[in-house]
């Protein structure tokens, strides 16, 4: 699987790690995912979800049927 958040879409960044005499070399620096089930009761089904934690704070916040709702029409989700 890649290492993209399936609601938000945030995904892997490429910056530099620097060295004390300012040497730069390529570095990655990856989302913070995890990988939860939730259950859906307009659908009346579980769905599995790898999501960042910050998708998890806004699911907390807006609920987990909106958030898919956004994440469908962005095309986030099928």
């Amino acid at each position: 699987m890649s290492r993209v958040c399936q609601l938000t879409g945030k995904k892997v960044m490429v910056g530099n790690n620097v060295s004390h005499s300012k040497r730069r070399t390529k570095r990655k620096f990856y989302p913070n995912l995890i990988t939860k089930k939730f259950f859906l009761p307009e659908e009346d089904k579980y769905i599995t979800l790898k999501i960042s934690t910050s998708a998890l704070r806004t699911i907390n916040k807006k609920g987990i049927s909106a958030c898919v709702k956004d994440a469908r029409a962005k095309g986030f989700l099928k």
